[in-house]
């Protein structure tokens, strides 16, 4: 199953879109979980309505986290609550990150966000509709890294307690 979750603040179109072309395509629409906001309910609505699967306006938090474990794969914007979780539970995880210049936030630190988590396992990138479909293309090749403990790092404690006592 894969798992779309979008945030609830900002719209986000172009990412629904394009799963939703990608699940046209392959036939895979009965195996999609989206939670996707209603057109002009505000916060995270869009006006984008997909036709290869069915939106959920609102996952209650229990089954919002359920959806998460039961993910094959997780497909999202590049939204920090969600990295942490994809890799808390070690699910991999692709973000399409929202772009200022297209209007869908205010500016670019997700781009910034994307290229910094990318670069760990189990996190991919794809800035297109394109890119989408190939990482989506073999979701079993889509491997995943160390489960993110639920402690900071030792090499950041370290150096905080460097910082403190300096």
């Amino acid at each position: 199953m894969i798992f779309l979750t979008l945030g609830t603040q900002l719209p986000f179109d172009r990412l629904v879109a394009a799963l939703d072309a990608w699940c046209g395509e392959t036939g895979r629409g009965a195996e999609v979980v989206a939670q996707v906001p209603e057109p002009g309910t505000g916060g995270g609505s869009g006006s984008y309505r997909p036709r290869n699967f069915t939106p959920i306006a609102h996952l209650p938090p229990a089954e919002h986290r359920a959806a998460f474990e039961a993910a094959e794969v997780v497909v999202s914007h590049a939204g920090m609550g969600t990295i942490i979780t994809a890799l808390s539970l070690s699910k991999p995880l692709i973000v399409m990150p929202r772009r200022a210049d297209l209007r869908e936030h205010r500016n670019d630190h997700q781009q910034a966000t994307a290229r910094h988590f990318g670069t760990r396992p189990g996190v991919f990138v794809a800035e297109s509709a394109e890119a989408l479909a190939a990482l989506l293309a073999d979701i079993p090749a889509l491997a995943t890294g160390k489960r993110l403990g639920g402690y900071a790092e030792p090499t950041l404690i370290e150096a905080v307690r460097a910082e403190i006592l300096r």
